[in-house]
């Protein structure tokens, strides 16, 4: 009986615990496309400093119009200062490394958004 009663006291808890949200398809790219606009927030005004490009707005513009939730928001969130800070522990004065990385992230990124959208776009 007593393990009858476990058993149900423990099923009842798992049935109501909240369910956690599924991630969109797009997730994994759309992680990708946020942490290189934090790395290009901080490569871009290192190596091309007249370039007016905000990519941090740019960033926070697309994750609200992708409307996450907490979870996915945080992720997010940490995904774009990962980028930034992966770049800010490397350099501090713009290296033809540098300046080679923004260029192949600024291709990614146009990669990213284009196959995105091809795909996953209403």
């Amino acid at each position: 009986m007593r393990a009858l009663a476990r058993s149900l006291l423990v099923f009842s808890l798992l049935c109501a615990s909240p369910a956690l949200a599924v991630d969109p398809p797009y997730q994994a790219q759309m992680q990708r496309l946020v942490e290189i606009l934090g790395s290009l927030y901080f490569l871009e005004p290192l190596c091309r400093p007249k370039v007016s490009a905000d990519w941090r707005a740019e960033a926070g513009d697309l994750i609200n119009r992708d409307d996450p939730d907490d979870d996915r928001r945080q992720r997010l969130n940490g995904a774009f200062n990962q980028g930034y800070t992966g770049y800010a522990r490397l350099y501090t004065v713009c290296t033809i490394s540098a300046d080679s990385a923004l260029s192949r992230l600024l291709n990614e990124a146009e990669r990213l958004a284009r196959d995105i959208h091809t795909k996953f776009a209403e």
